[in-house]
Order: structure tokens, then sequence, then C-alpha cells
């Protein structure tokens, strides 16, 4: 695994322009930078990334089937009583699953860390799977890389294929989003797009247009009944809202389903320590009360429960604390995690978002940042197999 400094392709910002690619520049800085790019090895990808993706998915699949099976262990996820039902429900009627995204610590010399899984709500889909390939196309054309070059990237195809899976005979879908949030309702566009070509009738609604009518269902803002719906927006809030006494009467279909809230949650994280203790590609972990956080010493990383974009993540170095970006996290509660450093290349710090469409790996993503923690901002950076 190498980070190689290359040049800009001309017109690149005009190509996301034209192509919609309209949040590749945030808050006046870079996120989509191409100025360089992380070159693998197959046998690293396949066997450093891809393998334990697959294994670790299989490892979640198999904690939810115990986790709702007990309200004690639901109860440590703070997930909200009266919504565990729909929680157990769901997989129950083994509700499907659309995607997610591991994070790991990696940096081609030992085994991928798992930093958290984003089961929920992982955005970034369009940058991996479209705009990072068209990267690759055009530096290939343009003698930048070898003919041969590759990426593991199969993310737009296997969506399409699971959408076309969960929706066999297509039909009209929903996907919500918050309307202003460029991000975000870009990212949903995109996934409309996706599911449009798998044959489905997508329509969006606005997060807050979504109304009850007088039978309990779920209804847009044209007052169509929300069958099916694709929602960006996470399980552990909408638990939370007064209509989460509704959810399970409402007969609604849902991306993601509702036992994705018990992997969404960093919770999960001392679950699968405790059940996998020394597995290579987890860190120890454990939640904050518990005797055995101890162990970790005076290094670890605290994590709320619930955050986004390394909100409220604080790292602890030999009793020294980092400083944390606060945005209110935490009232459910923490974890302590291993400190893992990331390895930095030419000073940035990569993390690798590596992609469950299904049950199937699918892709690779790098976000950078020169700081240890990945926030929003991060850049994201392209990626080649040589």
């Amino acid at each position: 695994m190498k980070r190689i400094t290359t040049t800009e392709r001309p017109g690149w910002d005009q190509k996301a322009e034209a192509l919609g690619f309209t949040w590749r520049h945030l808050d006046g800085a870079r996120y989509w930078d191409e100025r360089a790019y992380y070159q693998f090895t197959l046998p690293e990808i396949e066997d450093g990334i891809e393998g334990p993706a697959r294994e670790l998915h299989a490892m979640c699949l198999d904690l939810v089937d115990e986790v709702v099976k007990s309200e004690a262990l639901m109860a440590k996820l703070a997930i909200p009583e009266a919504s565990r039902d729909d929680v157990a429900e769901s997989w129950a009627r083994k509700d499907p699953t659309l995607y997610g995204r591991f994070d790991f610590a990696y940096d081609g010399t030992g085994a991928a860390k798992l930093f958290e899984y984003n089961a929920d709500t992982p955005t970034s889909i369009y940058e991996t799977g479209t705009f990072q390939w068209i990267w690759l196309e055009d530096m290939i054309a343009a003698g930048a890389l070898p003919a041969n070059a590759d990426q593991f990237n199969s993310l737009h195809e296997k969506l399409e294929q699971r959408f076309a899976a969960i929706f066999p005979t297509g039909g009209f879908v929903h996907f919500a989003s918050d309307p202003d949030t460029v991000e975000d309702r870009q990212t949903v566009k995109y996934l409309e797009d996706i599911a449009g070509q798998a044959g489905i009738e997508p329509k969006f609604v606005p997060i807050e247009s979504i109304g009850l009518d007088a039978d309990g269902r779920f209804v847009d803002q044209d007052n169509y009944i929300i069958q099916a719906i694709f929602k960006l927006y996470p399980w552990e809030e909408m638990f939370r809202e007064d209509y989460a006494s509704k959810i399970k009467g409402s007969k609604t279909r849902f991306l993601e389903p509702a036992w994705k809230a018990i992997l969404s949650n960093k919770g999960m994280l001392p679950l699968l320590w405790a059940r996998h203790a020394g597995h290579p590609n987890l860190l120890p972990a454990f939640f904050e009360e518990d005797p055995r956080a101890a162990e970790l010493g005076r290094s670890y990383v605290r994590k709320p429960l619930f955050s986004r974009e390394g909100a409220n993540i604080e790292l602890v170095d030999e009793g020294r604390r980092a400083k944390v970006l606060d945005q209110g996290y935490g009232e459910e509660g923490h974890i302590r995690q291993a400190l893992h450093p990331l390895t930095p290349f030419d000073g940035n710090y990569p993390v690798v978002g590596a992609w469950i469409v299904g049950d199937e790996p699918a892709g690779v993503g790098i976000r950078e940042d020169r700081s240890r923690v990945t926030k929003n901002l991060s850049r994201f950076v392209p990626h080649v197999i040589v």
C-alpha cells in the first residue's frame, strides 16, 4: 500500500459539476482530492480488506441473532424499550439489508482493524461507486496509470443487483432524506437513479413531509401511502421521534431495516469483542462502565454509542486527551476501544471504507485527514490496484 502524488485531470472540476457531484468542495475546502491516490496490490485487497469484511459481516449477523433475543443486550445498546419489538420482528421477518460500510485502519503491513460499522446511513456512495471509477478510466486513457490498473469497486453494479433482488417485480419505492443537506440529498438522488436502473419507480419525499393517515399508514407529501422507503435517517433518531410508536403498525418496508439499529451502534464493538476476543481484525473494546475497560490502561478511544463524522470521539494517549469535536453526542452512553494509531502516509491518516452490499463485499473508498479522527471535511482520495 502506497500513497502516490499525481497531477489532477484537466477539467475534472467541470466534469464533476456536470455529473452532479456538487459536494466535491465542502465549506470551501476540498472533499474530493485527486492530487494523490492510494495504490494496493491484489493480495492486499483480497486478503487484507475483502476477506476480513466478509468475515466480520457474518460475525455481525450472528450478533444480531443473539441481541434480538435479549432485552438486556438491547438495553445495553440504548434501544428504547418500546422499539425493541420493532427491531426483533424485523429480524424475524428477514427484512433485507441494502448496504453498509466497515471503517478500517489498514496500511498494508498488518491486519485491518475495525474502527466501526456504518451499517444504517453511510454516505460516500457516489464518490466510491462512480466518480473514482471515472477517475481510473481517465487516468488509464491519459497514460498516467498502466492499462491493467484496476479498483476494488463493484459498488454501483452490486447496488443495482441488490435493489432488483429486494424488489424483483419493480414497483414504487420512496426515498427520503433532509432535502437541504446537499450531500444527503445528492446521495439519495444517486440511489434513486440506481433503483430506476433496477426497474423501480422512485419518488423522493423530504423527511419532514412524511405524515400519518387515519389508518396509521405513513404517507408522503401528496398523501400517497409509503409502502417501501429508503431513508437516509438513522434508526436511533427515528426511535426517539413522536411517531416511533406508529412504526410497527405502518406496514412500511424500511431500508435499512430496523435490525440494523444493532449494528449502527458503537456498542456492537464491545459485544463483538466479548464474543471474538483476540480476533485479528477487532480491537479490544468495552462499555465504559465495565470494570474490564481498565485493561486498556491510559490509552484508548472514547466513543459515544451514537455519533456521526467523528463527532465527540475522544483520543486518550497515555492519559493525554486530544481535542474533541463536540456536537452533543454521548447522552446514551460511551464505549472505550483500544487506541490503534493510524499509519501516516505523507502526513495524512487514511481510513479504508470497505463496502458491503447485501452480504457481499463491494468495494473500497478512502477518506484521509491531517488529524487522526476522520470528520465531515476529511478528503476522499481515489485508489487503484496495480
